[in-house]
């Protein structure tokens, strides 16, 4: 029963990530153009397509939410990890 409970917990805390990342990237995708944002990907696995790229912006975000999740118990390299490989090599599509 309690291993349900935190597998259930677990699936709406990722449906909260996809909601706020998609919250975030829709204005920017709408100012500013480039891939349009997919509501399957996390903020966690948007910054690590970011930081494999070099982006400044998501190396520092990396770092931060990498030792979050270390504090939490994590492994590092949690947003590396976590890139959908749907998105790996192509743009999401429109």
């Amino acid at each position: 029963m309690m291993g349900r409970f935190w597998l259930g917990l677990r699936q709406l805390l990722v449906a909260i990530d996809q909601l706020a990342y998609v919250l975030i990237a829709v204005p920017i995708y709408v100012a500013f153009g480039g891939p349009c944002p997919s509501a399957d990907e996390t903020i966690s696995s948007r910054v690590g397509r970011a930081a494999m790229k070099g982006h400044r912006w998501g190396l520092v975000l990396e770092a931060i939410i990498d030792r979050l999740f270390v504090l939490l118990g994590a492994r590092a390299g949690h947003c590396r990890r976590n890139v959908e490989t749907a998105f790996l090599g192509r743009a999401p599509k429109p």
